[in-house]
């Protein structure tokens, strides 16, 4: 009688700096689902807003839509990261705009402070990113770490340095551009230089136009950066992939 045939695991792959970063950012981004899931209760928030003008309204079907989606996660017992993610949100913003409330803040006052969570995370975010490529510590380069086991060993290789470089800086160009292109139209609406409604319009389009189409294309720009080279990771030890 022969022996049962052994099996033995297939030999692991080399992985590159490009396949650590694109399984990362897919992990993080939760693919076109968590996406999807993270866009819609603030797409909904500003159409509402500028269609119904019912404060109340715009914050419920928001959250009733980012409730919903946890829902249908635990449902199919997949992981609910990118709901609660959409639901914290959408909570900051609602209490942002109680506490406006709490203050006499009129509707609009109160409308203007939904905005500004974003404006504060996007302006951390662009400090963040930016300066982690300055001082030659590019935030994308932590990524290969987290898979190599050694958090720092990746800032070794120039080549790993000027590919994260590049890359956190596509991570950072939509940040920057939002809060670029929102501030001044927020502390304007708040001073009185520029009517509230107008300022809440303009907020509210420019939530939707620099949301995820810029997030988008920023994430189409590393993709492309991202297959036109093969960066080994450790040119000595390969790295298997999870």
């Amino acid at each position: 009688m022969s022996e049962p045939a052994s099996h033995h695991p297939p030999p692991p792959s080399v992985a590159t700096v490009e396949e650590v970063v694109r399984a990362q950012l897919s992990k993080a981004l939760g693919g076109r689902r968590g996406m999807l899931e993270a866009a819609v209760p603030t797409v909904l928030f500003t159409i509402l807003w500028l269609t119904t003008r019912e404060l109340p309204i715009a914050l419920g079907v928001s959250i009733g839509a980012a409730v919903l989606t946890l829902l249908v996660r635990l449902a199919q017992r997949t992981s609910p990261q990118f709901a609660l993610n959409a639901i914290f949100g959408i909570g900051i913003g609602w209490l942002f705009v109680r506490l406006a409330a709490s203050r006499g803040g009129s509707e609009d006052e109160q409308a203007l402070a939904y905005f500004l969570p974003g404006l504060i995370y996007n302006s951390g975010y662009s400090v963040a990113l930016a300066s982690s490529c300055l001082i030659g510590w590019p935030l994308v380069g932590f990524m290969v770490g987290s898979v190599t086991g050694d958090p720092t060993a990746w800032h070794a290789s120039r080549q790993i340095v000027r590919l994260s470089t590049l890359l956190t800086w596509l991570l950072a160009v939509p940040c920057i551009v939002r809060v670029v292109a929102q501030a001044p139209v927020w502390f304007a609406g708040n001073s009185g230089a520029l009517d509230a409604d107008t300022a809440v319009a303009v907020l509210g389009v420019l939530k939707i136009a620099l949301g995820w189409p810029l997030q988008l294309a920023a994430l189409g720009s590393m993709v492309w950066v991202l297959s036109r080279n093969a960066t080994p990771v450790d040119p000595v030890d390969p790295v298997e992939l999870a």
